[in-house]
């Protein structure tokens, strides 16, 4: 993005001149901001002076060197510093399902390129804040609009065979249940990171392992964003490095062949078996010498 914009020297007696993120956020917000209608963005259009950002990217946007590393600024400071925005009538907002858009007050007076007088940028016995505390909002007109369009399209993709697959939104409501507003808007900063085919993909590996919920699916998206990955592809060879680990970190133990365990009772039972086999042995034997004997009798008796 080339070009310029104008910034009048009465915000220095503006409060947020003081404030270094809210007047970094601002001055982020000008330079960001559309230069002209029509701008499509995420299926929203964007017109002149207005900027299409989730707050966690505008975190990301206003990190800042602090000795040798870099510091982030929270999400909750940005949130902070928009309502500051806000209450000066600076900027208004507006939410939507693809992001909040953010519309600078009297953009087009004050960025006009035609004109470049003192009644245009204002005078020396306005501030910065009389200026724009008369700006009544967001055109409600232009935000039903952005509304009716994002509403539409959910619509149309909910009543198509490859909803699930553009959509992560629609894919978590077809596939797992309701989504509540909560949920909505976290889903919507990770769409904003890492894009709707990557939330999608950490959805179906939830329900693939048996773990339908948004909670365990964005555990799987704070991993792939740790770890740098950006596609699905990354993912899937993340996945198979990680299986191919495991595997070789175990230890293989040759199966050794158990002694087999015979219980007392069955030894015992053994016994008394070999036991009775001699006995019924020793009796047979006995039995036989007995007859032998009655016989030699009778042939003695019988002479």
């Amino acid at each position: 993005m080339s070009g310029w914009i104008k910034l009048h020297r009465k915000i220095l007696d503006n409060e947020i001149w003081n404030d270094v993120t809210t007047f970094r956020l601002f001055t982020l917000l000008l330079l960001r901001a559309s230069h002209k209608d029509g701008i499509k963005t995420k299926s929203i259009v964007i017109n002149r002076g207005q900027y299409l950002r989730s707050y966690s990217k505008l975190a990301e946007d206003l990190e800042f060197k602090e000795g040798r590393g870099f510091k982030k600024v929270s999400k909750s400071t940005i949130k902070r510093s928009v309502q500051k925005l806000i209450d000066a009538g600076m900027v208004t907002v507006s939410e939507t399902d693809s992001g909040t858009v953010f519309t600078i007050a009297k953009y087009q007076d004050y960025q006009a390129i035609d004109e470049d007088t003192e009644d245009v940028s204002g005078t020396d016995s306005d501030t910065l804040t009389e200026r724009t505390q008369n700006e009544v909002g967001t055109n409600p007109e232009q935000e039903q609009e952005l509304k009716n369009l994002r509403i539409k399209e959910l619509k149309e993709s909910t009543t198509t065979a490859d909803a699930k697959n553009d959509d992560a939104i629609v894919y978590y409501q077809n596939n797992i249940g309701m989504i509540r507003p909560g949920i909505t808007e976290e889903m919507l900063d990770w769409i904003n990171d890492m894009g709707d085919e990557m939330v999608i993909e950490a959805l179906k590996r939830s329900l693939d392992r048996n773990k339908p919920s948004w909670g365990y699916a964005k555990s799987i998206l704070k991993s792939w964003h740790e770890k740098g990955i950006k596609s699905i592809e990354q993912a899937d060879a993340e996945e198979v490095e990680f299986r191919n680990q495991q595997t070789s970190s175990k230890p293989f133990y040759p199966r050794q062949q158990q002694a087999e365990v015979v219980p007392d009772w069955f030894k015992n039972k053994k016994h008394k078996q070999a036991t009775s086999v001699e006995q019924t042995a020793e009796e047979n034997d006995d039995i036989a010498e007995q007859q032998r004997r009655v016989a030699e009798r009778l042939r003695q008796f019988a002479k």
